[in-house]
């Protein structure tokens, strides 16, 4: 059984018109929720993380034991949640699904954690954003399974110790950086979920199209999942919006040229960018000059906030190798020069140019 508490994602704010955006989104609950597949056999790659989950939860099982606390991390929409559920369901056990943001208070955790049965499941989505009043609560309550409270003010306040059953934690996070260092020394297993490849993908396109009992060829679920940045929530979300392509304009059968065709109306290209990806570069190049220049400058150029800038849109742009960081700032890479079509040269005497200048050069060839 699943007990869900809230489950929404409070990471930044994407645009709701941007397909190509990693975050969870409420119409991805839709999709999500009758796609994701319920044992480890049916999950399509993290290989390494799979063999090595089957081991843990074998080894568990045969000692009738609650497996070791579990840390997943790495980039949205890689299926940390998913991967949770499974877990639960190979365990035979309940599972309860929170955020970080939900728990704000000592006493909410307390709640939860009092309901557990003997070695269920408390998946923590977002684990990084836990208040520090919280994470004290946690911390004897991963390691010997207790909970310390207080019972009463000032001078009359005694200490209370009560005992929980055997529990696993499985704490997921896209910055694993940001978990204190106690959090972190106290999972017992660390997987590191990795980008999945254009093959991989695919797999996983078809095996919703199935499910969706949607109509697609081989080639028609490889171009998909060329453009969906390596991770199977964009997969997904692109698989739907193809299919009404294909229903409106085909003959209901995605086709390589049906997916192309589609997602070019959508402004997504064959690596995955999106009109606002393609600005970001543009915009770098043209106002300066490629680069360097700083996150606030940028962000102010382009009329977004430096965090959505930093959090949303650069990852994927650093992954492919388009934009890199600098101590002076960020530069574009004459990869992404190569992707927009624009020669790659510097004017060294731009340096000290202002940006309607630059701009002014870059128009006319200079």
């Amino acid at each position: 059984m699943i007990d869900k508490f809230d489950t929404s994602d409070y990471g930044v704010a994407e645009s709701t018109e941007r397909i190509t955006a990693t975050s969870y989104r409420e119409e991805d609950s839709e999709i999500e929720n009758g796609l994701r597949p319920h044992a480890l056999d049916e999950y399509v790659g993290q290989e390494k993380a799979k063999e090595n989950l089957k081991i843990y939860i074998e080894a568990a099982k045969q000692r009738a034991d609650a497996l070791d606390h579990v840390l997943l991390y790495g980039p949205p929409g890689l299926g940390k949640t998913t991967l949770s559920t499974i877990i639960a369901n190979e365990l035979g056990v309940n599972i309860r699904i929170t955020s970080g943001p939900a728990i704000a208070k000592p006493g909410d955790l307390a709640a939860i954690l009092t309901t557990l049965s003997p070695n269920d499941v408390l998946f923590i989505d977002e684990i990084h954003r836990l208040s520090r009043n919280v994470e004290e609560i946690l911390y004897p309550a991963m390691e010997d399974f207790v909970i310390d409270f207080f019972v009463g003010n000032g001078p009359a306040a005694r200490s209370v110790r009560l005992p929980l059953p055997k529990f696993t934690l499985i704490g997921a996070t896209t910055r694993a950086g940001q978990l204190s260092t106690p959090l972190r020394d106290r999972f017992g297993v660390l997987l590191r979920l990795e980008l999945y490849t254009p093959e991989e993908l695919a797999q996983i396109v078809k095996r919703s199209a199935g499910i969706l009992d949607i109509m697609i060829e081989e080639d028609g679920a490889m171009e998909i999942a060329k453009r969906s940045r390596g991770t199977p929530r964009i997969a997904n979300r692109m698989l739907k919006r193809v299919r009404d392509f294909a229903q409106v304009r085909g003959d209901g059968i995605i086709t390589r040229e049906i997916a192309d065709k589609a997602l070019t109306m959508l402004e997504i290209d064959h690596l995955g960018l999106d009109n606002i990806d393609r600005r970001m570069l543009t915009t770098i190049i043209k106002f300066y000059d490629g680069g360097p220049v700083g996150l606030e400058t940028l962000a102010a150029t382009i009329g977004e906030e430096s965090i959505t800038l930093e959090d949303v849109y650069e990852p994927y742009l650093m992954q492919i190798g388009f934009l890199s960081r600098t101590p002076r700032g960020r530069c574009v890479t004459h990869l992404a020069y190569e992707h927009l079509g624009i020669p790659f040269k510097r004017a060294i005497s731009g340096a000290g140019e202002s940006p309607m200048q630059t701009k002014i050069n870059f128009d006319e060839g200079k």
